[in-house]
């Protein structure tokens, strides 16, 4: 028997085979893959895991692929950071960063999802792929299609930042800018998906695509030592990445890898687009869209398809939500930076300043072991940070006026 059982309705229930559909034809939710857990059990251990290769895949036996030809071969197994100076300064006893800002080929987390989605789209026998993002994901998909030889196609905003475009254009897929934000970009896309034989890892085969991140939950337990945290501060665009985080966490109970899953599912969001977190604060199961205006433009998805899920996730695990201004995330951006050592993108910015406010309002606790996902690299939204970090010293090539500017006595020491 299979792993993967059939894709299935997430609202009401009805299977599919698991091919490149992702909208239930009876009530037109969203579907997502069904595993055969009791299978899964039989031949996933903590030991066969931990002698697998240094990447995601060795989670391959709770990933929605059938053979072992996978692209993205180096993908994941980031490194969880003790974050004990972030932790002091916030007043947090056991403080970790997943850092996926040095994550494989691309700096983010996509690369993820995207080593799923294209092994499976091209084992379901497509050459082309496409996505419509917001900068990461286009990146990653370039690269990934590039390696496997397959044409491509990315659809992005308008007013992305230089270097993420830089960073689709360099792999030369078909990049094209769409006059409009990111909702304008994927209703755009989703009329194409309908009229071409493409794979749009974000749209036809979104069920497979999503199911990459919950390799951040399985990393996690893991460098923990095989343990769940008791927090957890995760970034909110579409809302994916959350339930597939809180998701796996539930898949490594069933598949008997741990006893138990006490995490606080905690997301964040910028306040110039915070439908999810909004609804949150409101008492609501619903969101209502925005018009994204902020930095933060990897998070920038004013209508986020999994923004009920991420909802009730949330409620489940008995977390919270918060968001934070485009200044709270510059000025997270640094004390991250001036911490820990890790330069992240304004995604990261928005889960650090989340972060501290929930250290501050008392919903995370002083002892609770606490891990935040930090998604994307710096050096791909530099804009965000440039009038905010100085300039460089300058002087003249001579001892005397290195001493002068830095009053650096014979001792050492001094300061500008």
């Amino acid at each position: 028997m299979a792993k993967m059982k059939a894709l299935v309705c997430r609202e009401c229930g009805k299977e599919y085979p698991t091919k490149a559909i992702h909208v239930c034809e009876m009530c037109f939710g969203p579907l997502e893959v069904k595993y055969n857990y009791a299978e899964v059990k039989q031949i996933i251990s903590r030991k066969k895991i931990e002698e697998g290769p240094r990447s995601m895949w060795r989670y391959a036996d709770l990933l929605p692929v059938e053979g072992t030809n996978y692209l993205g071969p180096h993908a994941g197994m980031t490194p969880l950071v003790r974050a004990k100076n972030l932790g002091a300064y916030l007043g947090i006893d056991e403080l970790y960063i997943k850092n996926d800002t040095v994550n494989h080929p691309t700096l983010s987390f996509k690369d993820r999802v995207v080593a799923v989605a294209l092994t499976r789209a091209r084992e379901l026998g497509f050459e082309t792929v496409a996505c419509a993002s917001t900068g990461n994901l286009a990146n990653s998909v370039a690269a990934h299609a590039a390696a496997a030889g397959m044409r491509c196609y990315v659809f992005i905003p308008g007013d992305l930042e230089a270097a993420k475009v830089l960073g689709n254009l360099i792999y030369k897929p078909n990049v094209v800018e769409v006059e409009g934000n990111y909702d304008d970009v994927n209703r755009l896309c989703s009329e194409i998906a309908a009229e071409h034989g493409w794979a749009f890892v974000n749209i036809n085969v979104r069920p497979y695509y999503a199911e990459g991140s919950k390799t951040l939950a399985f990393e996690t337990v893991e460098q923990l030592g095989w343990r769940t945290p008791d927090q957890v501060v995760i970034p909110m665009a579409s809302g994916s990445l959350l339930t597939k985080i809180w998701k796996g966490l539930h898949e490594m109970k069933a598949v008997g890898l741990i006893n138990d899953v006490r995490t606080k599912i905690n997301g964040a969001q910028a306040e110039g687009c915070s439908p999810i977190s909004t609804a949150f604060k409101a008492g609501r199961d619903f969101f209502k869209p925005v018009k994204p205006k902020t930095i933060a433009k990897s998070l920038a998805i004013g209508n986020p398809a999994d923004g009920y899920y991420a909802l009730k996730a949330t409620a489940e695990s008995q977390g919270s939500m918060d968001m934070v201004t485009d200044d709270e995330v510059v000025e997270s951006i640094k004390l991250l930076a001036q911490t820990e050592g890790i330069f992240a993108e304004t995604a990261g910015g928005v889960t650090v300043g989340v972060l501290q406010k929930l250290v501050k309002n008392g919903t995370i606790k002083k002892g609770d072991v606490t891990v935040a996902y930090v998604t994307g690299n710096g050096l791909k939204t530099q804009e965000a940070v440039v009038d905010a970090v100085g300039r460089p010293f300058r002087i003249q090539p001579s001892l005397v006026a290195f001493e002068k500017t830095f009053k650096v006595g014979k001792n050492g020491g001094g300061d500008a």
